[in-house]
């Protein structure tokens, strides 16, 4: 029985490897933007997620928060990622007045775009108090460029783009 050689076993995992890698690592900029309402009250807390097909927690793309002891407040994201040891590592910054926007650029894997993914907002104010999920759009190209409304008094759109 022939054994393939040496150097052809490894052309061949090399070629596999070329054809497979890019597939994997491919990733796309994006752009999201968060507009609130010009609502007269002090700063937001913000938690920008994504959450799988099924509604399982994906990972965290960035918080605003100025305290961390509000973050409980932050409760759909604070449940669905409360095993995530990493999910302040991300984007994190200060929390966001009222009529302001948080603008964000990250790179996203394509595989996620048009796959089930949702991206998903949390809001929370000290006197206007907690909007878990105040936005909750699906990932897809043809929902890119366009203002997405949040719901309760803090979120005023989600827009994101897509190059």
């Amino acid at each position: 029985m022939s054994r393939p050689s040496f150097p052809l076993a490894l052309t061949s995992i090399a070629l596999a490897c070329a054809v497979a890698l890019p597939t994997l690592a491919q990733a796309r900029p994006v752009t999201i933007e968060t507009q609130l309402h010009a609502h007269g009250a002090g700063g937001s807390y913000l938690a920008l997620y994504l959450t799988d097909a099924r509604g399982a927690y994906a990972g965290t793309l960035a918080v605003a928060y100025h305290k961390a002891k509000y973050l409980k407040h932050l409760s759909d994201w604070q449940r669905l990622s409360a095993t995530d040891g990493k999910r302040l590592a991300g984007i994190t910054g200060a929390s966001v007045g009222a009529g302001r926007t948080l603008k964000i650029s990250l790179e996203l894997a394509d595989t996620l775009i048009d796959a089930g993914y949702e991206l998903r907002l949390d809001a929370a104010e000290e006197d206007l108090g907690d909007t878990p999920s105040a936005v909750r759009i699906p990932l897809t190209r043809s929902g890119a460029g366009q203002n997405h409304a949040g719901r309760g008094a803090l979120v005023r759109t989600l827009r994101y783009q897509l190059p």
